[in-house]
């Protein structure tokens, strides 16, 4: 069990431009059974966390049905943004004490902080990442919202070329606070 961020990133480290827009990541060639591919992972997934801005994109890019069929929670101080007909739960405090709750529901599984650099960034400053995988486009965005916006260490363990995409699985370096131990 791990607790993962997979993303995606230009190459001058931006997840959506200034206009909240992902058109330079859907426009680039991936093999959909290649090396990193989203079904892969998502198999390995038991639970899935993202911020309100995440959310509120996946709400106004996939209308309908939740997305996700893992245990969801949303990381705001708006309730109010979560749709009733979605099986989400809402957070507002520190992470810490929301991550043991996302481990248990995860059942074995692990845990992909999705999206949002933002929300990443407050579980990696809690040092409960411990992976992080990221697919780069070949392209720049010059300004948006960043991977991870905070300074961090991270060890390579993996990497491959996927299409357009280089993709890398980073493992964290115990450089902040105290990990935790899967025994």
């Amino acid at each position: 069990m791990a607790t993962v961020y997979y993303t995606a990133s230009s190459l001058d480290g931006y997840i959506v431009d200034t206009d909240d827009s992902l058109d330079w990541l859907t426009s680039r060639d991936i093999d959909q059974t290649g090396p990193f591919n989203y079904d892969a992972f998502i198999a390995t997934i038991g639970a899935v966390v993202m911020g309100s801005a995440t959310y509120e994109w996946i709400v106004g890019n996939h209308p309908g049905d939740w997305m996700y069929e893992q245990p969801s929670w949303v990381i705001t101080h708006r309730p109010q943004i979560v749709e009733k007909a979605h099986a989400v739960e809402v957070f507002a405090g520190d992470v810490a004490q929301l991550h043991p709750e996302l481990v248990a529901a995860a059942a074995g599984k692990d845990v992909w902080v999705v999206g949002g650099g933002d929300v990443a960034a407050q579980f990696a400053a809690a040092g409960l990442i411990d992976e992080m995988v990221v697919s780069y486009a070949p392209c720049s965005l010059g300004a948006g919202s960043p991977v991870l916006p905070m300074r961090s260490e991270w060890a390579l363990t993996e990497a491959a070329v996927n299409r357009d995409f280089v993709c890398a699985r980073w493992r964290a370096v115990n450089s902040g606070p105290a990990r935790r131990s899967d025994g």
